[in-house]
């Protein structure tokens, strides 16, 4: 879904995603309604300083104003959270790219995710400590608002409560959540990351199927989304730290085709299809002039027309506007920008000059390599 940017604080965009503005509206009439107001003001007149009078807050349209600045106050915890973990993640060197608010919470999308045990820790349990923190503020608030304000009283009560319920379902195990990660950081001081990361995923994905069991028979959709959500996240950091290491210490040049003569861009499809025949080859750079302008691959041939292959010129079923990687870039670095193509593909180049392409296919090729203990070889440029 698409996401917006309200905000930028120490340089970093807060987006908001629309399956959030969808959600808030919901959330607000969920909390003034039904019997969450009665609930809550019995907890909060647990450790206000004034009871709060409920037939205050149910009266005429409060209660949607209580729920409007309820869930939106909850998000601002959530957006203040997610800038905790951005800040230790900052003390360590570590960037956020962007921080997006969404239906099941927030994300901080770090610049990279740290492999030293003891980094991952800290950044991993400022998110709820921060919450704490908020947690707090908002208690001495409720302390010092005197006993005419019951309706933000209850507000400042509701986040208390609120914020430390997210802290300990924020801590539970279940990976990719905080606790999650806190996990994975502790079994990483004594096993290699890769095994730490397979190990706190398991607990992870039998949180998500815990979560998805108790959403069915209590009928909780949002637990449901929630053990989704923890299902495929989980699943996707493990399958991305067992990539990272079995691409460890290989390059870009270990992995690219460098070795592929370039075809003309006027040159026919059927031309360009016998040359594949005879090089056995599916995909190849595309020039113009000297000048690198695409790259065409066997499924362009196969999504042209057959009858007019004699008369179409390769120009016309090549891929344009392709990424370029750099020759001595990580190969799991380019992997991760490659997957976020489209196309699959991109152009490879040394010293300001194209000397190759890449597609997902060499990445396939050399990860089988790599996973039956082959070393992959470097290939020659063009």
């Amino acid at each position: 879904m698409r996401n917006y940017t309200i905000a930028r604080i120490w340089g970093i965009p807060i987006k908001i995603s629309v399956s959030l503005l969808i959600f808030l509206p919901i959330l607000a009439w969920v909390i003034g309604s039904g019997t969450q107001i009665d609930t809550y003001a019995g907890i909060v007149d647990g450790f206000a300083p004034h009871a709060v009078d409920v037939a205050v807050l149910r009266d005429g349209s409060t209660p949607w104003v209580i729920g409007a600045a309820a869930a939106v106050g909850l998000f601002v915890s959530v957006g203040i959270h997610e800038l905790g973990h951005a800040w230790a993640a900052r003390r360590y060197g570590i960037g956020t790219e962007s921080i997006t608010l969404w239906l099941l919470g927030g994300l901080a999308a770090l610049e990279s995710m740290p492999r030293e045990w003891d980094r991952e820790f800290w950044i991993a349990v400022a998110g709820p400590i921060t919450s704490v923190l908020t947690a707090v503020a908002c208690y001495l608030v409720v302390l010092a608002l005197p006993a005419s304000t019951p309706v933000t009283t209850f507000v400042f009560g509701w986040l208390v409560v609120t914020n430390v319920v997210l802290t300990v379902f924020n801590m539970l195990p279940a990976f990719p959540m905080d606790g999650g990660r806190v996990l994975r950081a502790l079994l990483a001081r004594n096993q290699p990351y890769e095994v730490a990361t397979r190990s706190a995923a398991r607990a992870g994905t039998a949180f998500a199927v815990l979560f998805a069991v108790v959403g069915v028979l209590y009928f909780a959709p949002m637990l449901i989304l929630l053990s989704l959500f923890l299902y495929g996240a989980a699943s996707s950091e493990s399958r991305a730290v067992a990539l990272q290491a079995l691409l460890a210490g290989v390059t870009l040049e270990d992995v690219a085709a460098l070795d592929s003569e370039p075809i003309d861009a006027d040159t026919s499809v059927a031309e360009f299809t016998d040359r594949m025949v005879r090089d056995r080859r599916t995909v190849y750079p595309v020039t113009d002039g000297g000048s690198i302008v695409g790259i065409v691959t066997l499924d362009a041939v196969r999504r042209s027309d057959a009858a007019d292959r004699e008369s179409t010129p390769v120009r016309s079923i090549m891929v344009e506007d392709l990424p370029t990687l750099a020759l001595d870039a990580a190969a799991f670095e380019a992997f991760a920008e490659l997957s976020q193509h489209p196309s699959g593909l991109a152009l490879v180049e040394s010293d300001g000059r194209t000397v190759g392409v890449v597609s997902m296919d060499d990445f396939t090729h050399a990860l089988q390599f790599r996973r039956d203990g082959v070393g992959v070889a470097p290939k020659e440029a063009f």
